[in-house]
């Protein structure tokens, strides 16, 4: 039987508020995303939000009446935007104006979002939204270090046309950050693996044959992306160490772009040293060409050609550290376990975690998976086929009984 999928968010109470910017249109995806993942979204709204975007787009992504003002009464508790503030896990702002950024500087509350803010001690993410020149001021930037200062989450902005026709700094930023922002929030609030550091590899290595060609492998880093966003929803500080091209870098991780094998064990070895946890999800190279060619290799008439490969070092068993997990990854084709359960050893893992990349729906690429974890101790636990951040987090359930204690 599959397990229910895990919704990082579930039963979190999320207050999502909207000042008066043309991006408040975007907030509608970011109400609808929150309430997939399970949060509970209450919505309050400035008036001037409301010129861009209807009270009523909110109540039926949100599920929840909308609170528009300081003087409206939407339930039995006689001042909604204090209920909201005291009873929120996260309050994040998006859009949130110059003008509303200077309000939350200064402490004024002359709005239902303000005076929700000021009624809280959740933590508090912000998504700017403004014209360049606006965020730009140095007025802006002193009250946006001030907030900074009081450990709010400042998202953004991007930089990009904006809806005066200027090109800068102003856009707020895309509704997949803002929304791994509340997440990595509730995590670090929250979450099991608060005050852990987790090193994650992705991606499949590349190996240069000459300026044009590579060796590399099927792999896509969707694992090693999942099991990141696991630990970072789970409060953890999360490094994510990926030759992965195409995925978009998880907001609230911090992420080393690398391609070769020995770019990789340059970035991991360092970062595991300190860590509580590695986990190796990243396909690296088992060979590589014995020699490089300045130039690209021409055809040669039909006549064809050999390269000499050699074999790469397995440097995991060097990731060393005074309180280090170590996971490795066997990605096989065929008797995934008993393949995984042999290379234990050798390379220094608490747990391996297994596949046969010729299952279904377990191969490169796909966003599911069905997994082995092997143990030191040599037992095998088969897990059911599901989400591979569902498998994330399983692997991370499994991390925490090895876990050194936090002094």
């Amino acid at each position: 039987m599959t397990p229910p999928a895990h919704t990082p968010l579930s039963n979190r109470r999320v207050v999502l508020c909207v000042t008066g910017s043309i991006a408040a249109y975007k907030s509608a995806y970011i109400a609808s995303d929150l309430v997939k993942l399970g949060a509970r979204v209450d919505v309050v709204m400035t008036e001037s939000a409301q010129r861009f975007v209807g009270s009523a787009t909110f109540a039926a992504l949100s599920h929840n009446p909308v609170v528009t003002s300081l003087w409206e009464q939407n339930s039995e508790i006689s001042i909604d935007h204090v209920a909201l503030g005291t009873k929120a896990d996260c309050i994040v702002i998006a859009p949130v104006t110059a003008n509303s950024i200077a309000k939350l500087a200064l402490g004024i509350t002359d709005d239902a979002v303000t005076a929700t803010v000021l009624a809280s001690s959740a933590p508090l993410v912000l998504a700017p939204g403004m014209d360049a020149d606006m965020f730009g001021s140095a007025s802006t930037q002193n009250n946006v270090a001030t907030l900074r200062e009081r450990r709010a989450i400042v998202v953004g902005p991007e930089s990009g046309r904006l809806a005066s026709g200027l090109v800068g700094e102003g856009r707020m930023s895309d509704p997949i950050d803002i929304v791994d922002a509340v997440r990595t929030a509730i995590g670090v609030r929250y979450g099991d693996f608060v005050g852990r550091r987790v090193v994650v590899t992705a991606g499949g290595t590349r190996e240069p044959i000459d300026p044009v060609r590579v060796i590399t492998n099927r792999s896509t880093g969707k694992m090693g992306y999942a099991v990141a966003k696991a630990a970072r929803d789970r409060g953890a500080q999360t490094i994510l160490i990926t030759s992965a091209t195409g995925i978009r870098a998880p907001w609230g991780v911090e992420t080393i772009k690398v391609n070769t094998v020995d770019e990789m064990r340059a970035a991991t070895l360092p970062s595991a040293a300190s860590a509580d946890v590695l986990v190796m999800a990243a396909a690296i190279s088992d060979f590589r060409p014995s020699v490089f060619t300045d130039e690209k290799i021409k055809k040669r008439g039909g006549k064809g050609t050999t390269m000499e490969l050699e074999e790469v070092e397995d440097w995991m068993p060097q990731a060393v550290g005074p309180r280090l997990v170590k996971v490795a990854f066997a990605a096989e084709t065929g008797d995934a376990a008993t393949k995984g359960s042999a290379k234990m050893t050798a390379k220094g893992a608490t747990l391996t975690v297994a596949n046969d990349v010729t299952e279904p729906g377990s191969g490169f690429g796909t966003d599911t998976n069905r997994v082995d974890i092997v143990s030191v101790n040599g037992s095998i636990e088969p897990l059911p086929l599901m989400s591979k951040y569902d498998v994330g987090n399983a692997i991370l359930d499994r991390v925490k009984p090895h876990l050194v204690d936090i002094e």
